[in-house]
């Protein structure tokens, strides 16, 4: 088995460019390649999936047991090639003060090496008290080579290489010049979304090629070698009753694409086929049981969005007949009544008596915990966590909501709808800026499969209401 972790010394070092290029240069030499992002993260992943073609997996000391960490990753590791994690952020940044939930944390947890991307720009002899420290700070971390990025030319590198090589142990197995052709464009979120770029495919090949000429991938398979993992267990599956037959559209397209793939995997291990439903080019809703509407940038297509007024009208008329839907985050912004960025004002599908404004600055960033109401629709075997941890980031508000709205959850931490609540209830459709993931005592995708059965077999005939 191969494993490492891909680091850094702090964010905006390139490492996740190295790391697509890592993956779509391995994935050219036959190798399975399986890439993890440590963290919450959709953007990443999406590029990451897309270079290595095998769905990314999120690691997350916060939001994650140890337990849990570990089983996904030896779930999904393969036994015959390489897994990548990214880190986020710099090696041992973290929430908490102890590092336990740094990426070194992470690299401990799961016996991986740790290969650092340091953007080397304006350093030369700098360069070894850095690694150094580094190496010092933590001798249970294994700091196996070093990746220089954005060097200024080949006389830049021989000065790096050199002092690196006297000053230090670690090996030196890559050095990216600097090339304005291998940037991604970012946004508020990071990088932009793979699936909002056409030329992604291209990008992905180009920086695959850049790291196969700058990076000894031969010792970096040889640093990333090491015994196999035991078996992962089963996984501990909420018994809930399973839907058989039931068809959930997902929204996938350029608006909206911010899914996990471990969330993906428990709907259909449910028992739910997933449907795929672009809202930007179908004219129609298709027949499905529920609908399913992630996050995403529905600001950038909202013009799109706004002018595909027969999918807007069929979503909106679904809603009211009872469809039992979930929507987060950007799902909750086009079911809302209008969307307005940038000065400009859009007709979103209507359903939430609500608009959504776009800011300039983030309203709800980070990790949050939420306290479940008992209006909470889904059902549940057992009573619910004192608090589930999820996350939220986002720029835009709900505003002008009517008095007596329903929601299904007290914000302990973070943001949500209105700072003290999240998940609005209205029919059968609860919409929330929070990001779930089934994980741990947080088992959303079976309990809304269950919903959807319960809905469609007239276990639950009263669709839920709330003011409007």
């Amino acid at each position: 088995m191969h494993r490492l972790l891909i680091s850094a010394a702090h964010k905006s070092s390139g490492k996740t460019t190295i790391s697509i290029g890592l993956c779509a240069a391995l994935k050219q030499r036959g190798l399975t390649v399986q890439p993890f992002k440590k963290g919450p993260d959709y953007i990443d992943p999406m590029w990451l999936s897309q270079a290595s073609g095998h769905a990314c997996r999120n690691l997350d000391l916060y939001l994650m047991e140890r337990d849990d960490v570990t089983a996904t990753f030896r779930r999904h590791a393969p036994d015959d090639g390489i897994s990548i994690v990214e880190g986020n952020k710099g090696l041992y940044d973290g929430l908490a003060l102890d590092g336990s939930n740094s990426n070194a944390a992470l690299a401990k947890l799961l016996d991986l090496p740790v290969v650092l991307v340091l953007d080397a720009r304006g350093m030369t002899r700098g360069i070894a008290p850095l690694i150094l420290g580094y190496q010092a700070f933590d001798r249970d971390i294994n700091i196996a080579g070093v990746i220089l990025n954005n060097l200024g030319g080949s006389r830049h590198e021989s000065k790096l290489r050199a002092v690196i090589e006297h000053y230090t142990d670690v090996a030196v197995i890559g050095a990216v010049h600097h090339d304005e052709r291998l940037q991604i464009v970012e946004r508020h979120l990071g990088l932009m979304p793979s699936n909002e770029s056409t030329a992604s495919a291209d990008y992905i090949h180009n920086i695959g090629q850049v790291i196969n000429e700058r990076v000894d991938l031969d010792r970096l398979l040889q640093l990333a070698e090491k015994p196999a993992l035991p078996a992962a267990p089963a996984p501990d599956i909420t018994p809930l009753p399973l839907g058989e037959n039931l068809r959930i559209g997902i929204a996938r397209d350029r608006a909206f694409g911010f899914y996990y793939a471990d969330d993906l995997d428990a709907l259909q291990a449910a028992g739910a086929k997933l449907v795929p439903i672009d809202t930007l080019h179908d004219a129609h809703l298709p027949e499905v049981d529920a609908l399913y509407i992630g996050g995403g940038f529905p600001e950038m297509c909202a013009a799109e969005l706004q002018a595909n007024s027969t999918m807007r009208a069929d979503i909106r008329q679904a809603i009211e007949s009872g469809l039992p839907v979930y929507a987060e985050c950007g799902g909750l912004m086009y079911l809302s009544r209008s969307l307005t960025h940038e000065g400009q004002r859009y007709d979103m599908v209507g359903a939430i008596p609500g608009d959504t404004v776009m800011h300039a600055r983030p309203i709800g960033r980070g990790y949050v915990h939420l306290a479940e109401d008992a209006a909470h629709p889904w059902p549940r075997p057992s009573m619910p966590a004192k608090e589930i941890r999820a996350h939220e980031f986002h720029y835009s508000s709900l505003e002008n909501l009517p008095a007596g709205a329903k929601f299904a959850y007290r914000v302990v931490r973070g943001h949500g709808i209105d700072g003290e609540h999240d998940g609005l209830i209205l029919h059968n459709l609860l919409a929330s800026y929070t990001h779930l993931r089934t994980i741990g005592s947080c088992y959303w995708a079976s309990r809304f499969v269950a919903f959807v059965r319960s809905v469609k077999t007239g276990e639950n005939p009263l669709p839920l209401q709330a003011a409007r």
